[in-house]
């Protein structure tokens, strides 16, 4: 596969506690450089990170990151914030928590907020939800498959990259048979190979959160 499209959906990725400006400055250089589908950066950096790239790279940050149990009321502000300060895209993390306790509604309700958030501020404005795939059973990735077809989202994501574990295959493999028409598939955490990144394209996958990648090609050459 054309490494030139496998970085085009990447979302370069730096979200570690200690990430500096310094290397946020760097990981937006390489995305321009590289032409990747985004930075995804932590919200105090978008601000900044905006003002350094204008409009040659899209922004993204998280909300509710990386647990997900904040209020609704606090991951709304975060968005109407980071969406203020410069965000184009918004990977936002459900209360996990809620819907292992079988509130469905709350954690589509939850979802719709913070979509409709998104609209109040700009129309374009992607969200994508995490759902951390590592700590769900099937029958619950299946039921968050239906619940952000029905909120409006653009995506379902795998996982934070915090938690025991990432995107698997099979993961991507489900969403794709129960996602509805319009809802795409974003692979995160873990993605250390252009071989890893072609396999959840082909099963999917049209968005990958990772940091490898760029960092591969830039070995390589």
């Amino acid at each position: 596969m054309d490494i030139d499209k496998i970085l085009s959906i990447c979302d370069h990725t730096l979200l570690k506690q200690e990430a500096t400006w310094e290397q946020i400055r760097q990981l937006c250089d390489d995305a321009i450089k590289y032409h990747t589908a985004s930075v995804c950066i932590p919200p105090c950096y978008v601000e900044d990170a905006k003002k350094y790239v204008g409009d040659k790279m899209k922004i993204c940050t998280v909300i509710g990151f990386p647990n997900g149990n904040m209020t609704t009321d606090a991951k709304v502000f975060e968005t109407k914030d980071a969406i203020e300060k410069g965000a184009d895209e918004i990977d936002m993390v459900i209360n996990i928590g809620r819907l292992k306790s079988r509130d469905t509604e709350y954690v589509k309700n939850e979802i719709v907020r913070i979509k409709n958030a998104c609209k109040a501020k700009r129309d374009d404005i992607i969200l994508k939800v995490i759902i951390e795939t590592c700590l769900l059973t099937d029958e619950e990735k299946i039921e968050m498959c239906h619940i952000v077809t029905e909120s409006g989202a653009d995506y379902i994501k795998t996982s934070t990259g915090f938690s025991t574990s990432g995107a698997t295959f099979e993961d991507v493999e489900l969403f794709a048979k129960h996602v509805g028409p319009g809802v795409k598939i974003k692979a995160a955490g873990g993605i250390g190979s252009i071989e890893d990144a072609e396999k959840f394209m082909e099963l999917g996958a049209s968005r990958l959160g990772t940091s490898r990648i760029v960092k591969i090609v830039k070995e390589q050459k």
